[in-house]
Order: C-alpha cells, then sequence, then structure tokens
C-alpha cells in the first residue's frame, strides 16, 4: 500500500496539524488506483489547494479538519481524471444541438429524425448536423432520394459518424452545382450512379463542395458548443484531452478563438492541448503561422503545442492509404485502388522534419498500413536530422516531442516495433477493435482475411514495448472512456457475450488499459509532471467511479459508471443519485 504525505509547516503544539496544513478535501474508505509505472495501490487522498498533499489513509486522515470536505468511497474506485488523446467535443456539442443521428439504428430511423429535426426547426434555412453510420447503407453510401423525401424544400448536409463523408439532398447538390459533369477533387470521391449523376453521397474532401455554402456558425453558438463537450466529458470522468482539429474542416470553422474565449474566463475547467490543422494544399511556408497561433493559444488551461497531420482517409470508402491494393469487394467491378496518402513522402518528411525542428509535437491520421508507415518514415527522416545537427538535442524540448499516430488500424508486422525504437505512441481508439457490421460489411471484404487479422493490434504494440495512450475520437464514436477499456479488454462491443471477441489475441489487460487513458493520455499532452497519476504534488484531477471494476468481471467493466469528477479538487460532475 502506498503512503506519502507532502511534509506540513511546523505546528505551534507539536504533534498537531495546523490549520493552514489541513486538508481541503480527502477521499478515503475505498482503493485507489494511483495509474504510476509500478501500478500501485493505495486506499485514501488528501486535497490541500488544488494539489494532492498525502496519499495513504494514515497521512490522509490526519490532514482532516473541521473544513475538510470528506468523500466515503464505500468501496468505490479513485482513478485519475481520464485524459482522452483524441477527441472533437467543440464537434460533439455542436451535434447535440443540431439534427443528432448518433441514436439511429438504420436508414428509416435516419430519415424519420432527421424530418422529425426538419419539422422543428421550420426557420432554419438548412437541416444540418450528422452521426449516420456508413454499414447502415448498401456500399456505405446512403442516397439523396430518402432525404428528398423528408426535407424536399430545403438543403440537407449530414456528416457520418466519422467526418470524412457527407449525405446531401438533391437541393444541396443543386445549390452546390453538383451534377454528372462536376470532376472529383483530389482530396475526394463524389459517389455517382452508372452515368455518372451524383447520387447524395460525397467522401472526403468532396464535400468541402456543399459545406462551403453552409450558414456561417457563430462565436457564441461555438462557445456553447464547446460547453456542452466539456459538460459531458466531464461526466464520464474526462478532466483533460487533446483536440485534435484546431482549424476549419469541412462545415465546421476553427475553434480556436471559442477555447481561448473560454480559457482566459475561466469556464474552461478540462486541461486541452490543440492540435493545429496542417494545410495540406500548402507546405513548411505555414510553418510561421502555425507558430504564431501556438504563441497566442497560451490561455488560462488551453495551449495548441501540437499540429495534426492527416495522412489518409478510411478504409471504408477506399481512401486509408494501403502497402497493397484493396480487394474486388461484392457487388464491385472496378478496382478500388490502394487509397490516398494526402501527402507524398517527400512532402510529408519536409513537414516533419520543419514542425520537429520547431518544438512542435506531431498528431497523425494515420488508418491503412502505408500511412503507418509514411508517417514512422517521416518521423524517423526528423530524428536524423535532430541527431546530425549540433546542439539540436538540447534545444528546447527537441527530441522529446512525442509525436503519435492515431487510428491505427493496419500495422505491418515490420512495424510494429518501430514505434518503440522511434519513441512514438500509439494513439488507439479502442471502441474500433470490435467485429460490427461496419467491419464485417465494409471492411473485411475489401482487405481480405489476412491484412484484416493486422487489425488494431494493441497487444502486439504493448508487448513491443511501445506506449500505448487511448482516445474516443468523440463524436465519431462515444466519449467514454470505460466504454473504450471494455472493448480494449475483451474486444467486443458492450453488451455482446464473451464468444465474439475480434481478434482476441490482442486484448491488453484491465490496468494497462485504464493506463492508458489516464497517465498516457497526461504524457501525450505534455501534463505529466502535474496530471495523470495520483500522487503527492500533482493536480487533484480525480474520478469517483460506482464500483471497483477490478473486482467485477471483464464482461461488465462497461457498466460502470462516474459518481464524481474534480478538476484540482473542484467537482466539475456529480451524478445525480450518486452518494
Amino acid at each position: 500500500m502506498t503512503e506519502t504525505r507532502i511534509q506540513p509547516r511546523p505546528s505551534a503544539a507539536r504533534g498537531a496539524t495546523a490549520p493552514q496544513d489541513r486538508a481541503d478535501l480527502v477521499l478515503t474508505g475505498g482503493p485507489v488506483f494511483t495509474g504510476d509505472a509500478a501500478r500501485s495501490w493505495t486506499d485514501a487522498v488528501a486535497v490541500r489547494a488544488g494539489r494532492i498533499v498525502a496519499v495513504g489513509a494514515p497521512a490522509a486522515r490526519a490532514l482532516i479538519g473541521p473544513g475538510t470536505e470528506v468523500v466515503e468511497l464505500a468501496g468505490r474506485l479513485l482513478v485519475p481524471g481520464f485524459v482522452d488523446a483524441h477527441a472533437h467535443p467543440v464537434f460533439g456539442g455542436l451535434e447535440r444541438a443540431r439534427c443528432d443521428l448518433l441514436g439511429a439504428t438504420g436508414p428509416r430511423a435516419c430519415a424519420e429524425l432527421v424530418g422529425a429535426y426538419a419539422k422543428r426547426h421550420p426557420e432554419r434555412p438548412w437541416v444540418v448536423g450528422g452521426g449516420w453510420s456508413m454499414d447502415h447503407f448498401p456500399s456505405g453510401a446512403p442516397d439523396r432520394a430518402t432525404l428528398d423525401a423528408v426535407v424536399p424544400d430545403r438543403p440537407v448536409f449530414l456528416l457520418n459518424r466519422d467526418r470524412h463523408g457527407a449525405w446531401v439532398n438533391s437541393l444541396a447538390l443543386r445549390l452546390a452545382g453538383i451534377d454528372r459533369d462536376t470532376p472529383d477533387p483530389a482530396d475526394g470521391r463524389i459517389e455517382r450512379a452508372a452515368d455518372g449523376t451524383p447520387t447524395g453521397t460525397l467522401h472526403e474532401g468532396a464535400a468541402d463542395l456543399v459545406a462551403r455554402h453552409l450558414p456561417a456558425i457563430t462565436a457564441d453558438e461555438y462557445e456553447e458548443a464547446l460547453l456542452e463537450g466539456q459538460r459531458h466529458l466531464h461526466s464520464l470522468g474526462v478532466t483533460g484531452w487533446q483536440d485534435a482539429l484546431i482549424g476549419a474542416y469541412l462545415s465546421y470553422p476553427d475553434p480556436l478563438d471559442a477555447y481561448r474565449s473560454l480559457a482566459g474566463s475561466g469556464l474552461l475547467t478540462g486541461r486541452v492541448t490543440g492540435a493545429l490543422w496542417w494545410d495540406r494544399e500548402r507546405g513548411v511556408e505555414q510553418l510561421p503561422e502555425l507558430v504564431e497561433r501556438r504563441e497566442r493559444s497560451h490561455v488560462g488551461r488551453f495551449r495548441a503545442t501540437t499540429v495534426k497531420v492527416m495522412q489518409d482517409g478510411v478504409c471504408e470508402n477506399f481512401t486509408a492509404a494501403l502497402l497493397t491494393p484493396y480487394l474486388h469487394g461484392p457487388g464491385h467491378d472496378a478496382s478500388p485502388g490502394s487509397g490516398h496518402s494526402y501527402l507524398t513522402p517527400a512532402e510529408l518528411n519536409r513537414a516533419v522534419t520543419a514542425l520537429d525542428g520547431a518544438g512542435f509535437q506531431v498528431h497523425f491520421h494515420t488508418i491503412g498500413d502505408r500511412a503507418v508507415r509514411e508517417a514512422l518514415d517521416a518521423i524517423e527522416a526528423a530524428e536524423e536530422v535532430r541527431r546530425d545537427t549540433p546542439g539540436a538535442s538540447g534545444a528546447g524540448h527537441h527530441g522529446d516531442n512525442r509525436h503519435h499516430l492515431a487510428h491505427i488500424q493496419l500495422v505491418h508486422p515490420d512495424d510494429v516495433p518501430r514505434f518503440r525504437k522511434l519513441r512514438t505512441t500509439a494513439n488507439m481508439q479502442p471502441l474500433w477493435a470490435v467485429c460490427d457490421e461496419q467491419m464485417s460489411e465494409l471492411t473485411v471484404p475489401f482487405l481480405g482475411d489476412e491484412r484484416a487479422a493486422r487489425q488494431y493490434v494493441f497487444g502486439a504494440l504493448r508487448a513491443s514495448g511501445a506506449t500505448l495512450a487511448a482516445g474516443s475520437d468523440w463524436p465519431v464514436s462515444s466519449a467514454d472512456p470505460l466504454a473504450g477499456i471494455h472493448v480494449a479488454v475483451n474486444r467486443t462491443m458492450p453488451g455482446i457475450g464473451p464468444d465474439t471477441p475480434f481478434l482476441p489475441e490482442q486484448r491488453l489487460l484491465l490496468a494497462d488499459a485504464l493506463a492508458a487513458y489516464t497517465s498516457a493520455g497526461a504524457w501525450i499532452n505534455h501534463l505529466d509532471h502535474v496530471t495523470g497519476t495520483i500522487a503527492p504534488g500533482k493536480y487533484a484531477d480525480l474520478a469517483v467511479l460506482d464500483r471497483n471494476p477490478f473486482d467485477e468481471s471483464v464482461h461488465e467493466i462497461a457498466d460502470t459508471r462516474v459518481d464524481l469528477t474534480f478538476v484540482e479538487g473542484v467537482p466539475v460532475h456529480r451524478r445525480e443519485g450518486a452518494p
């Protein structure tokens, strides 16, 4: 059992605790997962002035005074606050206020939700929202006729769940001037009928052809969206995150000013690292702009010290970059090709070397095995330049930029050990590592069995010595860390029994999955010196769970709820009805 205490100032009465040394908050009477490298445990925590001052029941309880708030855990598990390594809370919060299709179970449900939303909001010139799932539609591509039937008089623009495409109606296509003669953009594809007529699905950059015509989102709307996103994350025990896209994207304006405004006013209670968007239409000439944006982003609990590079798309629409071509799936005559690398290897090497030299962390979007390899190659090229540059290793935090690859759906076996070798973090989204309809209908048939068995190789990466961090990609998938931990441990979706795991050899231990959502998330954000584990001197960013999942069946992890969330010892969430 761990017991540590920050030494108090000498008190007037020998052996007594002076009033100024008493704790503001003590949590006791239950197990405490500290999250440190040893995965050690203790049984109480004391907090003063926002920081942990003691761990272990004797040391913590000695600091209780008349004004101390005491939280009796009563067997509930106390953990470090979750840190989501890849999320989009502004988008998620905004979607909750728009036409939200996340709960839809199929085409009919989508149409009903869209129609009902349009009737509730006749004043809105566009019907805008998203959250539909590709696996609910043939070939992952819904058609405009379904939307025309429920909203014939206004344009409709609905982003899909993974933000790699949009579903639009006929009026939206006409307003954007998209017809059979419109060429596909370089970074996207218009889904078409046999005669070339657009059918209503726009993949990747093709969605921008319509998105540029949407009504502008106001600053107030964006700030409200961020507050709603933060509220939702806090309700799930999340106290910090990396916002994986700070820049304009599809129908979304740049959220930087919303973060700066709320951070400056103190309303941003989460600790946030922003990933500035790398414009793939430009090159290293944009570096001074990114440096300037970084410099003005240090406000309150927010800073933008990362740059997001999207290197490929997703497997479901054949835009993820693969080392070998996609297979011909059922009903597909034309070869899907081998996907898109949005930056050539030479362009990517130049970008990453420049960013690394300027002290930026690089956050890569890498789904396919070719994208993963290209990103690792670029990190290796940057490391070689740094090693060959006199004095570079001592310049700021160069060499400790903590680059990470997000999504990592396909990793070639030759590249697994390179994560540890290059000190590159595998930023995983565990909820995707299941055999659902999207996997069985839209992915495996086009990858083939051999490649399909290389998906989401969390266990292999862990065994190789790689650092694993975890993120939700919310609103692409649920923001609930406990649901993600459940999948990482079981390789099944919550509610599905133990007999259908997806590549069960890639499972993680519960302690390792929990660390990926806590200490590793803090490490990714360069916050490991102040949060991510429970230790004296660190901020009291904490979450109280309603049970101890280590004492339950691993198949019940997702049933766990968060009773309390603290940031610097101040409650930012209290579950209704919780003790």
